[in-house]
């Protein structure tokens, strides 16, 4: 009951709102854990990674866990600048010191917590009507303050397949198998270098244990290099349930390369936690000429039809040019200054 209030909450303090676009700088869904509702861009490849070391403490269990994560994904636009494919996964090892014996002993164990193959496809964004649309050349005011139809989120679909490995301590289910992932993302991008990115995520929807969760990231971009975050997540099943707040930098070193550190706890004990990551993500950028989505039904044919106008009256006036071109200079070359063209 709790989960619902929260996430009822949630949901009436954020608009939910899902496109993908090529940007001149990385565009990576780190520090968080969040996707965000834009692809890398077409013909990019970007690798996204990080390790975690954390303690958990289960009171209800006396367990005390020392863990180390290594988190994965693996990034491609491709076909249109609304695609992109991933690989995005988890590998966990924990070292579990069990107190309930008059005498303490330890154990391991470690598998994959996730490893889903999936695709996002953006499906609505705003902000490619205001880049057609220009500036407002009459007002700097309005172009620099908050506007309603800022609350108007870019939205993209994530369908992907999670692949489970037979006696994984981190999954309910005790054989290997393999279930649906689905994501509905948003994002809004405010003025002053604020991003809030929503997720609401159904996963391993097709098993016994299948896990409703939320996930709201706020990112703000202090100057073109640094940026803070924080960032709530939230997910109940019947196997596992738990509320985690996660806050962190980011450093961009160049236009491809990024860094960050972020920090994660929870509220409970059954188990409490609190862990440090640090990550990076690098992109091999082969993107092509920059090219705008495009919009669908009789407004996109008619703008299709409208930039091959603009497109040949380019070509025209061009052609024009050059043939004037050659005119003058062909009556410059007749030109001989008066002497009959004698030398």
């Amino acid at each position: 009951m709790r989960f619902l209030q929260t996430f009822l909450f949630i949901a009436l303090l954020f608009p939910i709102g899902a496109m993908a676009q090529y940007t001149e700088m990385i565009n990576t869904n780190r520090p968080g854990v969040s996707q965000g509702a834009f692809s890398v861009g077409k013909n990019v490849l970007q690798f996204e990674s990080g390790i975690s070391i954390g303690k958990e403490k289960h009171d209800l269990l006396q367990t005390e866990t020392n863990a180390f994560a290594w988190d994965y994904s693996i990034r491609y636009g491709f076909f249109k600048e609304e695609l992109e494919v991933s690989l995005i996964g988890i590998y966990q090892r924990n070292k579990i010191t069990d107190s309930r014996g008059a005498v303490p002993f330890e154990f391991t164990n470690s598998n994959f917590r996730s490893n889903t193959l999936g695709a996002k496809y953006l499906v609505y964004d705003p902000y490619r009507k205001k880049v057609l649309e220009g500036p407002n050349l009459l007002s700097w005011k309005k172009n620099n303050r908050f506007q309603w139809s800022d609350l108007i989120p870019a939205v993209s679909v994530y369908a992907g397949a999670n692949f489970d490995f037979a006696d994984n301590p981190f999954t309910p289910e005790q054989e290997s198998s393999i279930s649906p992932k689905i994501v509905l993302s948003t994002q809004n991008n405010f003025i002053g270098g604020f991003v809030l990115v929503t997720n609401i995520i159904a996963d391993r929807v097709t098993t016994d244990f299948p896990t409703y969760g939320y996930i709201v990231t706020l990112t703000h971009a202090t100057n073109d290099y640094f940026s803070i975050f924080v960032e709530n997540q939230g997910f109940k099943s019947d196997f596992y349930a738990d509320n985690i707040l996660r806050g962190g930098a980011a450093a961009l070193i160049n236009e491809d390369l990024h860094v960050d550190l972020s920090v994660s706890i929870n509220f409970k004990d059954t188990p409490s936690l609190f862990y440090g990551r640090l990550g990076v993500a690098y992109r091999f950028d082969m993107h092509g000429d920059d090219e705008f989505i495009e919009e669908k039904g009789k407004a996109g044919r008619e703008a299709k039809r409208a930039e091959k106008e603009k497109n040949k009256a380019l070509k025209k006036k061009k052609k024009e040019k050059r043939r004037g071109k050659k005119r003058k200079d062909s009556f410059e070359l007749d030109d001989d200054g008066g002497d009959g063209g004698l030398k």
